[in-house]
C-alpha cells in the first residue's frame, strides 16, 4: 500500500459554545490540516507513471481547503445571539457558520469527507489545533 501525506495551516478563531472552561471563550489557533491518501498501486502509464498522484495537485487541494478557513471566525450554527451575529456582519468580519460543534475532532470528519468527495482514497486526516494536539480521522 502505497501512502503520500501533505499539509497546509490557516489561521482562525472559534469558540466552544455550552462548554465549561477557557474555549467557551473566543479564541484562535495556528490550525494544521494533514492529509493522507493511498493507493494499492502506482499509476502505469501517462504523466503520473509510478505516482499515486501527482503531489502539485493533491498540495493545491490541501492549500484550497485550508485557505477556506483561514483568517474567519468559525462557529456552530445557531450559538450566537442575532443581534450578536448582526454586529460582528455589520463590521465586515468573515464569519464561517458549520453544521457541527468547530472541534478538532469534527475538523478532522469534516476534512476527510471533502477529500473523499473530490474523489482521493483517503487514508486518514489530523487536525491539529496547536502543535502538540490533534484528532485524526480515518475509516
Amino acid at each position: 500500500m502505497y501512502q503520500l501525506n501533505t499539509h497546509a495551516s490557516f489561521d482562525s478563531a472559534h469558540f466552544l459554545a455550552g462548554y465549561e472552561g477557557k474555549c467557551s471563550n473566543l479564541h484562535g489557533h495556528r490550525w494544521k490540516l494533514s492529509v493522507t491518501i493511498q493507493k494499492e498501486k502506482v499509476e502505469q502509464q501517462g504523466q503520473t507513471r509510478g505516482m499515486v498522484v501527482d503531489f502539485g495537485q493533491l498540495k493545491d487541494k490541501v492549500k484550497e481547503i485550508a485557505d477556506e478557513f483561514d483568517h474567519a471566525l468559525i462557529i456552530e450554527k445557531n450559538t450566537l445571539k442575532e443581534k450578536t451575529m448582526e454586529a460582528l456582519k455589520e463590521e465586515d468580519f468573515r464569519i464561517i457558520e458549520v453544521a457541527f460543534r468547530p472541534t478538532a475532532e469534527n475538523f478532522a470528519k469534516y476534512f476527510y469527507d471533502c477529500f473523499k468527495q473530490s474523489g482521493y482514497d483517503v487514508s486518514f486526516v489530523e487536525v491539529y489545533e496547536t502543535p502538540n494536539n490533534c484528532a485524526i480521522y480515518g475509516e
